[in-house]
Parts: C-alpha cells; structure tokens; sequence
C-alpha cells in the first residue's frame, strides 16, 4: 500500500509496543518505533511520521518534554499521547501541545487504531 500513512510509537513497555505496532501494521499502517523519549524524538527526523502516538511517562525523556520539543521546531505532527490512569494529573500539562490522549488501561487496542484512523481522517482527509 503506497499510499499507507506513517505512524511512530513511542513507548517504554515492550510488551505493548509489540502489540500495538503489530496491529496498528495489521490495519494497513507502515509503523515505526521507539523504546524511550530521546529515542521517539530522532525518530521524527529519520522517520517523518504522520502522526505520532506518545507515551507520557518515559526514561530519558517524558513524552510532554518530546512534544514541547517538537512544537519548538515547529512541527505539525498531530500527536495522540498516551497515558496510564496515574499520569492523568499530567494531561493538563500534555494539551498544551496536543488535544487527544488515550487512556491506555480503558482503551482497547482496537479502539486505539479506530482513534488513529480517525484522526488522520479529520487531519489529511480520506486517502
């Protein structure tokens, strides 16, 4: 599929990174990945996503340090973060550069791949 939009994963557990590129592969997506913040950041360069699903808690650099990061250099990547029910008192802070996140212990995968599309939908229309 050419046509095919690019998203980057950007989470610490490997368990759920597995998964979640996996299906987010198996709906039709060309995926790329990274373990950590620092990691998901210099993929944006290398990878050029079209959208970026981003982990709030993570090593070296937290996922609302990534986005400020990008909003800096003036990327307009839409960013759907993804949070853990603890990290909700980080939400305020994450909408500053993003209006979408997943609470990833209510939301199946599924439903995150129906977010995604939709997403891309609302952002670069129907392909």
């Amino acid at each position: 599929m050419t046509d095919a939009k690019k998203i980057l994963v950007v989470e610490d557990s490997k368990s759920y990174l597995f998964v979640l590129s996996e299906t987010l592969r198996g709906a039709g997506f060309v995926v790329a990945t990274a373990g950590d913040g620092q990691e998901g950041l210099d993929a944006v360069a290398t990878e050029k996503p079209d959208l970026i699903l981003l982990d709030i808690t993570m090593p070296k650099m937290d996922g609302i340090t990534v986005s400020k990061k990008l909003k800096e250099s003036g990327s307009k990547i839409p960013i759907i973060f993804l949070t853990n029910m603890s990290d909700l008192k980080h939400v305020s802070e994450a909408m500053e550069t993003s209006t979408d996140y997943i609470v990833k212990a209510d939301t199946s995968v599924e439903d995150i791949i129906i977010k995604v599309k939709e997403k891309l939908i609302k952002i670069y229309g129907k392909n």
